[in-house]
Formats: structure tokens, sequence, C-alpha cells
């Protein structure tokens, strides 16, 4: 009984490593997907999904700086169709950066863009 239960903690010990060491890679992986992205934007290609995929890789890393930067090249796209969560995300960047009048025009159109929204749920409602 003994035996078996030193090689099942053993056993999971391992399984452990090697989900950390995973992790590590998952990581490193997801740096080169950035660098990959970046790669392939200063070729000249844009998309709404590239930027989106930029600014928030940047954001989610705390790199306000270059969130910012790809947050910028989105909105420069005049979709009107994005989530609020880039407006947000957008602003706050804007605001570490300290383009603080930037960021209250951001958060302006997001403000409209909530209330266009309401209107719309208030008008299916009656």
């Amino acid at each position: 009984m003994t035996i078996a239960s030193v090689f099942s903690f053993k056993g999971h010990a391992q399984n452990s490593k090697f989900y950390v060491t995973d992790k590590i890679s998952d990581k490193y992986a997801y740096v080169d997907v950035i660098k990959t992205y970046e790669r392939v934007a200063k070729k000249g290609y844009k998309s709404v999904d590239l930027f989106k995929k930029l600014g928030d890789s940047y954001y989610s890393n705390s790199d306000l700086n270059k969130a910012a930067q790809w947050y910028c090249e989105l909105f420069a796209m005049n979709t009107n169709d994005l989530e609020p969560v880039y407006y947000y995300q957008y602003a706050k960047s804007l605001n570490f950066i300290g383009q603080n009048d930037e960021a209250n025009r951001i958060l302006e159109k997001l403000k409209q863009k909530s209330e266009v929204v309401v209107e719309k749920k208030n008008r299916k409602q009656r």
C-alpha cells in the first residue's frame, strides 16, 4: 500500500511539472504570436481583427503604450460595430500615455453608443 501511494505521488508531481512547463511554453508562444502579428501589420495588412488582437495582447500584458498604438489603428478603420470594451480599453490606454482629451472623447463615444443600445432595447420592449 505504501509503495502504491509513493508511485501515485510521484506521478502527480511529474504531471504538475509537465503542466507548468506547458504554461511557460504557452507564454512564449503568446509573445511569438504578438511579434508575428506586428510583422504582418508592418507589411501593410490592416484588419479589424488584427488590430483587436494586437491591442488586446499589449493591454493584457500591461503595455498600455503599445496597446494605445494598436487601438488607434483599430479606431482609424472607422468601424461602428466595435464592442464597448474596446472603447474602454482604448480610453484607459490613452489616459496612461497622457492623452486625456482624446481619452475623454473616446469615452464620450462609448456613452453615446451605450445610450443608443438602451434606446433600441426600450423600443423592442414596447
